[in-house]
């Protein structure tokens, strides 16, 4: 939908907001049945998608962007590294990064979502999906994804990120790497983690290595590379010694 057709509020909105008459005891029902048809169609489309890298990222980032174009060749490494590109779908950095995948010949993915403004596919999305709800979308990001890479972004991209590490925090996700990619925008971040949080016995020192820090494109792709074989080393001696018990 576009122009006149996009409607003034959002399916997120109208769920989680609770003011007004009390016909939602009506109508959440039927919502029940749309937010299972989005983890069913999220499921369908991408069951089959094989490895994949998740690239999060400002949508305001502007092409010629030294940022834009570190995704647009990141996301070409990973697709020779033998990955697919997950992206939110919109512009900037998720533009970028699907370029970049869709240009080196991988399967570039966008998972849109319902906002209040104009905004849409990028037109690098060869696989895409448009959610209403944030929280599927999201489910699908970790969901299909073998970990992620972050750029410069702001209250999406560090929604994204939180989420994830929460996740690999708690052992919802295993060995799932989280690479931060700018250290200059991120570095004020990560010393507060340290200084601040980790220091006042918020987070443990050790969930500071969750996270790495570069600026280097190959960088990035090594650390995504090593941390999957390393858990997919992992998941074949646990497959060994379950065989090996079992005779």
């Amino acid at each position: 939908m576009r122009r006149s057709q996009v409607p003034s509020d959002t399916t997120d909105q109208r769920l989680l907001d609770s003011r007004g008459p009390g016909d939602w005891v009506h109508t959440d029902p039927w919502r029940v049945m749309r937010i299972q048809s989005e983890f069913v169609e999220g499921f369908s489309a991408l069951a089959e998608l094989g490895p994949a890298i998740s690239v999060f990222g400002s949508a305001r980032t502007l092409a010629g962007d030294a940022y834009y174009e570190s995704a647009v060749r990141l996301a070409g490494h990973l697709v020779q590294a033998g990955y697919a590109v997950i992206t939110g779908g919109g512009p900037g950095i998720m533009e970028a990064a699907n370029k970049g995948a869709s240009q080196a010949g991988g399967t570039s993915v966008g998972l849109g979502i319902e906002l209040p403004f104009e905004q849409g596919l990028n037109e690098y999305v060869d696989l895409g999906i448009d959610f209403r709800y944030f929280f599927a979308r999201k489910t699908m990001f970790v969901k299909y994804a073998q970990g992620f890479v972050v750029f410069p972004g702001g209250f999406g991209t560090l929604d994204e990120l939180f989420e994830a590490l929460t996740l690999v925090q708690t052992g919802k996700v295993t060995t799932f790497p989280i690479v931060l990619f700018g250290t200059a925008y991120w570095r004020g971040l990560i010393d507060w983690l340290s200084t601040t949080m980790a220091a006042e016995g918020k987070i443990s020192p050790a969930d500071l290595d969750l996270i790495s820090l570069t600026d280097d494109v190959d960088e990035a792709v090594r650390v995504i590379v090593r941390e999957d074989e390393a858990r997919r080393a992992a998941e074949r001696e646990a497959r060994a010694r379950v065989a090996a018990d079992a005779e």
